[in-house]
């Protein structure tokens, strides 16, 4: 290790140890004692995730009043924002994920309207750059993608009216109007989609405990997404003779760019979350929807040459009784 990397390790620690005094220093005690949590499961100097018992302090926040789960919030976002080195801001997403896996009903709500006017960017990290030395610019490619899948993770809750990892009765989708369960599987296949842009060029880094145990957490959000996809391909498919043209070409598309994500996503995953019952489904589904489409707008051409054949006829009858005057007028023969 160099000493520049000595340095600030070193420093960070102390800036750590100094905000640590001033929560105990606080006046506004609900409020520093959030923050104290928030600072211990995320402190500065190694790539190890936050232990357990720091996240399960994290998670006890919610089990309190509503003003102690928004202080909770605040204090991770916080952190989160004013921090330039990648190692601490990893550690706030990661708490954030384990926030969204296990945090109470308070808890999730508050992280859900964060910040009020809402966004699919409000996690705010897409230029977050730590130019430290090489290691740290490749961790922080990491934390904006990371910072991307939690942003998804919670565009699919939105929309799907549940979190990922709550278990669901896969007859509930039966009610569901078409369009409702195409935008529903739109947004997971825009997860899928963001999933397979990881940082290809430093996977390396997955040695690090800190990246491994993200990658395990975000395979488990995949699983989950996996299950919601195959829900509602086998609902859609098994409408596929009364969904319209356009639902059919809509419902296409999303199984396109839903295979277009397999191999990036095998990058990262490797034989993880294979799931050959899903790619049955959509290889066969994909097939049959085809052919649905083809012999949709075949049907449509027929109907379009039935029509001007019947208005040609109609002419040519017309034609027949009346003849144009020089007047300008049609008269009867």
């Amino acid at each position: 290790m160099g000493y520049h990397k000595r340095l600030r390790i070193v420093s960070g620690i102390l800036k750590d140890k100094g905000s640590l005094i001033k929560t105990t220093l606080s006046t506004k005690r609900h409020k520093a004692s959030a923050r104290r949590v928030i600072l211990r499961a995320t402190t500065h100097g190694s790539s190890v995730p936050p232990s357990d018992h720091r996240i399960a302090a994290v998670i006890g926040l919610g089990h309190g009043s509503r003003f102690t789960a928004c202080t909770c919030i605040q204090a991770v976002m916080d952190r989160l924002h004013r921090t330039k080195d990648s190692s601490v801001a990893l550690k706030c997403l990661y708490t954030i994920h384990n926030i969204i896996n296990k945090g109470s009903f308070i808890l999730k709500d508050q992280l859900a309207i964060y910040p009020s006017s809402g966004g699919r960017n409000f996690l705010n990290l897409s230029t977050f750059r730590d130019g430290s030395d090489s290691e740290t610019c490749e961790m922080s490619a990491w934390v904006r993608w990371y910072a991307g899948i939690l942003e998804q993770n919670l565009m699919v809750s939105r929309v799907l009216g549940y979190h990922l990892n709550s278990p669901r009765s896969k007859n509930e989708v039966i009610g569901f109007l078409n369009s409702d369960l195409l935008k529903e599987l739109d947004v997971l296949v825009n997860f899928a989609d963001y999933l397979g842009n990881v940082p290809a060029d430093s996977l390396y880094l997955q040695r690090k405990s800190l990246v491994h145990e993200i990658v395990r957490l975000v395979s488990e959000d995949y699983r989950s997404v996996q299950r919601e996809t195959f829900v509602r391909v086998t609902e859609l498919g098994a409408r596929m003779v009364s969904l319209s043209w356009s639902e059919c070409t809509e419902f296409l598309s999303c199984i396109d760019r839903f295979e277009g994500c397999k191999e990036r996503i095998a990058v990262l995953l490797v034989n993880r979350n294979r799931n050959d019952d899903l790619w049955g489904l959509i290889n066969e589904t994909k097939a049959n929807l085809v052919a649905a489409i083809e012999k949709k707008e075949n049907e449509g051409k027929m109907v379009v040459v039935a029509t001007a054949d019947n208005e040609s006829d109609k002419l040519t009858r017309f034609s027949q009784l009346f003849r144009l005057a020089p007047s300008g007028r049609w008269v009867e023969f």
